[in-house]
């Protein structure tokens, strides 16, 4: 990668660059940045600029193993000294440096760091492309590359924190160089990004857009053996480290260059107009997943082109999606839109009714193809982001995957999807109390919040952190004025009223979660009802899970698990062994079981159940249970 010349801030202007070492110049002069620790913790500000980055965050770049007793003192000399070292932010003299309720802020301006500028150009250049522009785009595009000065903080990536963040930045540079060398080899301009695109392969050799491109710059250069080879080379490579051959879409490269001469191509035509948007409009309440907000605008805006966003029924995962869909308009300008995979009834839809909505939103044309073949040649030749809701098992969505192409697919599930690989994951947890809190005040008004601090705490917890109920909770309270909060937070708090309370007009919180105790199998069902008396305690280990529901551990641990696949149980993020883990069932989930089991109580397991195994597909242990709870581990 070519190095640019030095740039030079505005007079007074303080300038970071983080796509390379770690630097800030002001003034054009280099400032000292301090001990490796102090720069640590800038570095981690930077990398999320204008977002508060939570202080156990700033603990785990700094002190990955063992933090001292003394970190949070620590962090706070580490930051004041940046703060004095780089001054006010350039609007109006406020602090640059900032701590709220979320963490520590680091303000910042687009022109004021190489991130958000390498981002800006990224986004124009994308969009000239969409609209047939290769020219500007590639422009544009080059422009943004010439901000990289080499791995993204490649002087601090021994902190694995640190080493994450600029990962995902090298991700996002190796995007936009592929953007930028499949726009000049449409151009008829390959010879300018031979060199780099080889340099490149050599560091990341199983990134097939990146031989793709390799290969197309060859062959337009006249070097087809050469184009050949590396293909070949390819194919090997991922034999012998993967076991799999290459895509459809890379053999089909590899044979359309076979006897072929060179082929100059030519700069194509502008691509018809598709710009399909069929998006809900965003909901005013939307509040808190910043993290997973900034994650998916991340995963989306690079090479991902499936994410799977998984929670229980009212996690806010449609919410989610819509939101990011709305802010990606730049990336992808062939069009975004929404299908619901189930029916209103809860249902799943058939594979040919979501086809043929597809079709129409985004005006697949028909012909002789089938209807799914159709559908994948869209979206090889589109950049559009589909969102498939409230997806309810892999079968429903295998066909509707992009296999090639720059389309994307974000999907939303209750269970976590697991037969779907490869794809991003990312699992929404409940809100923190702050982002309930703050849910409940945009609905209700921040003075009323005020009257009642710990009532509305109350009642955030006793929604189980879930954005639907304290949602609910917030419409409700805002038609009864007269309610004190403590009243209403009594009544939630109470197991045997919480579901009938939390009811808005047409909006029912045990309606959405009956939908997803309906998406259990029988025998994950009567699990759940065992284990949900243990979760009022505030979560149950793998021992009193054994005892619960009267078998061996190894039984157990198929259980619970197979309730972690379904999405009714929530584990610990970190690695930690079964028999350490405390597991959780939603609180309102927890409910209806339990109201459930009420019903159903002193029997065991339905006669011809199986015992539920990881994944919830039946164990096969030869012989159906139907009597006791479950069969002895």
């Amino acid at each position: 990668m070519t190095r640019p010349p030095a740039r030079t801030a505005s007079a007074g202007a303080v300038y970071f660059s983080l796509l390379g070492p770690l630097t800030a110049r002001l003034d054009g002069r280099e400032l000292p940045l301090g001990p490796r620790k102090q720069r640590l913790v800038l570095a981690t500000l930077l990398a999320r600029p204008n977002t508060p980055v939570p202080v156990e965050v700033l603990t785990d770049a700094v002190w990955p193993d063992d933090p001292p007793r003394t970190a949070r003192k620590n962090l706070q000399v580490y930051v004041s000294a940046a703060r004095a070292l780089l001054g006010p932010a350039g609007d109006g003299g406020r602090d640059r440096v900032v701590h709220g309720c979320g963490g520590y802020l680091l303000r910042i301006a687009e022109g004021e760091l190489d991130t958000l500028r390498f981002g800006s150009l990224a986004r124009a250049g994308r969009a000239e492309a969409g609209r047939g522009d290769l020219r500007a785009a590639a422009r544009l595009l080059r422009e943004a590359l010439d901000l990289w000065e080499g791995p993204p903080l490649n002087d601090l990536r021994d902190s694995a924190g640190v080493a994450e963040e600029a990962d995902r930045l090298e991700a996002r540079c190796l995007t936009v160089y592929e953007d930028w060398a499949e726009a000049e080899i449409e151009l008829g301009r390959a010879a300018v990004a031979v060199d780099g695109l080889r340099d490149l392969v050599e560091r990341h050799p199983l990134r097939e857009r990146l031989r793709a491109a390799w290969m197309n710059s060859l062959h337009q250069s006249g070097r087809q053996a050469e184009a050949l080879a590396v293909y070949d080379d390819y194919r090997q490579l991922m034999a012998r480290e993967l076991g799999l051959e290459p895509s459809p879409a890379m053999a089909a490269l590899y044979r359309s260059m076979l006897g072929r001469g060179r082929e100059a191509r030519r700069p194509p035509a502008a691509r018809e107009a598709v710009s399909a948007v069929a998006l809900p409009a965003c909901t005013g309440a939307f509040t808190g997943r910043r993290d997973e907000l900034r994650d998916l605008l991340d995963v989306l805006g690079g090479e991902e082109r499936v994410v799977v966003v998984s929670g229980p029924a009212g996690a806010g995962k449609s919410a989610l999606a819509v939101r990011a869909a709305h802010l990606l308009a730049d990336r992808f300008p062939d069009g975004r839109v929404q299908v619901r995979v189930r029916r209103e009834d809860g249902t799943a839809r058939g594979r040919a009714e979501i086809l043929a909505e597809l079709g129409r939103l985004c005006g697949v044309p028909e012909g002789n193809a089938s209807p799914e073949d159709a559908w994948q040649e869209w979206l090889a030749r589109h950049r559009a982001l589909v969102v498939l809701d409230d997806v309810p098992d892999e079968a429903s969505v295998r066909g509707l995957l992009p296999r090639s192409g720059a389309c994307s697919v974000l999907v939303t599930a209750r269970g976590q999807l697991a037969g779907l690989a490869p794809v991003h994951r990312i699992a929404l947890p409940v809100l923190a109390d702050s982002e309930a809190l703050e849910l409940l005040g945009r609905l209700i008004g921040i003075g009323r919040l005020r009257t009642d601090p710990a009532a509305a705490l109350r009642i955030v917890r006793a929604c189980g952190a879930l954005p639907l109920a304290v949602e609910v909770s917030g419409m409700r309270l805002a038609v009864l004025r007269h309610l004190p909060l403590a009243e209403y937070a009594a009544r939630l708090e109470d197991p045997s009223a919480a579901l009938d309370e939390l009811v808005a007009g047409d909006v029912s919180v045990r309606h959405r979660v009956a939908s997803g105790w309906q998406d259990l199998a029988d025998g994950d069902r009567w699990v759940l009802g065992r284990l949900a008396g243990l979760a009022e305690a505030g979560g149950f280990t793998l021992d009193r899970a054994t005892a619960a529901l009267g078998c061996g551990e190894r039984t157990a641990i198929r259980a619970v698990e197979s309730l972690i696949d379904a999405g009714a149980v929530t584990s610990p993020a970190g690695e930690v062994t079964a028999h350490a883990a405390l597991y959780e069932v939603p609180r309102l989930l927890g409910l209806y079981a339990r109201e459930r089991g009420a019903s159903a109580r002193g029997g065991g397991l339905p006669a011809g159940t199986r015992v539920p195994s990881a994944g919830g597909v039946p164990a096969h242990t030869g012989t159906p249970v139907a009597a006791g709870p479950l069969s002895p581990g």
